[in-house]
């Protein structure tokens, strides 16, 4: 399956809210919840242009996981990006009629080789919970590396760091 990951924009609203009305459950099975404004279409175009805001600072990075056709299997986004630090947090989901078919490995792959270098990091971090296999199997299948279990919460949470490395 051909895809890509495009850079967020306000004109992705309709079809992101869409992608995540139709996955909410599916979502909730392995996240907490938004809440349900969130699947209110004004509270959400408030959060997007949050998102938007913080993209344009370049403290985030949020892009959407496409296919060929443009239809959203999914995002990845790197939060908290730390530049004096470079260090930025990894998240990303895919929908449900996409997991499992190796969508989100791809995007990572496509992620970290077409857009991470433009990103001021060094380190990124990622976790998941022990329970997620196959959240951990996409991080390790692209050079994330194990280093920390905390106990954020009643779930253990395993922690993984990928040194970000330049070419010159």
């Amino acid at each position: 399956m051909m895809i890509s990951i495009e850079k967020l924009s306000i004109q992705d609203a309709a079809s992101l809210f869409q992608f995540e009305v139709y996955n909410r459950a599916f979502f909730e099975k392995s996240v907490p919840s938004r809440g349900d404004a969130y699947y209110q279409y004004d509270h959400f175009l408030r959060g997007l242009q949050a998102l938007l805001d913080e993209q344009a600072q370049g403290i985030s990075f949020f892009g959407l996981i496409k296919n060929s056709q443009g239809d959203i299997l999914g995002r990845m986004n790197l939060v908290d990006i730390e530049k004096d630090e470079g260090i930025g947090h990894l998240g990303y989901r895919v929908g449900e009629d996409t997991a499992g078919k190796g969508v989100a490995s791809q995007a990572l792959k496509i992620f970290l080789t077409e857009h991470v270098p433009q990103l001021a990091v060094k380190t990124i971090c990622a976790k998941t919970t022990t329970d997620n296999i196959s959240s951990q199997k996409v991080l390790l299948k692209n050079g994330f590396a194990p280093y920390d279990i905390g106990l954020e919460t009643p779930d253990d949470f395993l922690h993984f760091r990928f040194c970000v490395q330049r070419v010159r």
